[in-house]
């Protein structure tokens, strides 16, 4: 099947990643195998499971990882069970971690779910079809004020109140169902002199805070980053991009926990509490891709990497 991406920097997250040439990896977003094809290739002897939460990412990696035989396995599910699924293969630890928290070129482009305000498909947003709760329900069910707050929490949008005001106004005469119809519904909302200086679609951070609603992409970001590090054997590594503030910044304070784990009054002058970090940061601060990568993956514009390595 046809499930085309561009991985994000895949040299910076092979050089981090890469350790033991017989080591088990976890990708534990699958998408479209970039990373995976490259850490089984360029990994000699390495088995690889991979995790994906999308059933059409699933088929896809069976199809493309097969030449590869029993080196990979792969796992239907959120990363946020990470812990399980490793137990259910009888792996208590593994040698490196990647999640790559963004969203795919093909769910995007082709999946017909409503990730993208370019089109006009269902107002779906469900990265697993089998979700029970989609942006539709979300648009046309929750009140005025949960509507603000949403797209103020989780999508940063400046004009929050006003789009919230306009929905649901406009459901009381149709119920919302389609990209086309929000999209137009978030236009309508932002006063004209403020769209023309945006630099992206106005659409944008309301379809953002959808997709993180409907997935509860937080929710289950908190519990991999809480899980995937303890599942580290000593000197196995971690890496994680994230695309946008709210993603990276819960990355960021999880690393940053691990890794200096003093819990001591932050007034003591020196730490007391004789905690020792079972991390290390690998990154200082976040890593960016370079010029070069951009210009040929604009997507790749906001991507955002941070690793960490467990002490031998």
């Amino acid at each position: 099947m046809d499930f085309h991406h561009i991985s994000c920097m895949p040299d910076e997250v092979l050089t981090f990643l890469q350790g033991k040439e017989d080591g088990i990896y976890v990708d534990a977003t699958l998408g479209g195998c970039g990373h995976a094809r490259r850490i089984l290739t360029e990994i000699p002897g390495s088995q690889l499971i991979g995790i994906d939460q999308d059933p059409h990412a699933v088929a896809h990696g069976k199809e493309a990882l097969a030449p590869y035989g029993s080196r990979a396995s792969i796992v239907q599910g959120n990363f946020s069970g990470i812990g399980t699924f490793l137990d259910e293969l009888g792996i208590d630890a593994v040698d490196g971690i990647l999640a790559d928290l963004g969203l795919s070129l093909y769910q995007l482009e082709a999946s017909g779910r409503g990730f993208s305000f370019r089109g006009n498909e269902p107002l779906d947003m469900r990265m697993n079809p089998a979700s029970p709760r989609s942006a539709a329900d979300i648009v046309n069910n929750e009140n005025e004020q949960a509507l603000k707050t949403l797209f103020r929490d989780l999508g940063e949008e400046r004009f929050a109140g006003p789009i919230a005001r306009r929905i649901v106004h406009m459901r009381e005469e149709n119920s919302i169902e389609t990209t086309g119809q929000l999209t137009e519904i978030v236009r309508m909302s932002i006063p004209a002199k403020h769209r023309a200086k945006q630099k992206i679609n106005p659409a944008t951070r309301v379809f953002m805070a959808l997709r993180i609603a409907v997935n509860e992409e937080l929710e289950k970001l908190d519990l991999f980053l809480k899980e995937a590090p303890l599942r580290l054997k000593p000197g196995g590594k971690m890496v994680v991009l994230s695309f946008h503030s709210l993603e990276d910044r819960r990355v960021k304070q999880a690393f940053r926990n691990l890794a200096f784990p003093c819990i001591c009054p932050p007034d003591f002058p020196i730490c007391n509490c004789g905690h020792k970090a079972d991390f290390r940061l690998l990154t200082s601060k976040a890593v960016k891709p370079g010029e070069k990568e951009v210009l040929a993956n604009p997507m790749a514009r906001s991507t955002r990497l941070r690793a960490l390595q467990r002490l031998p």
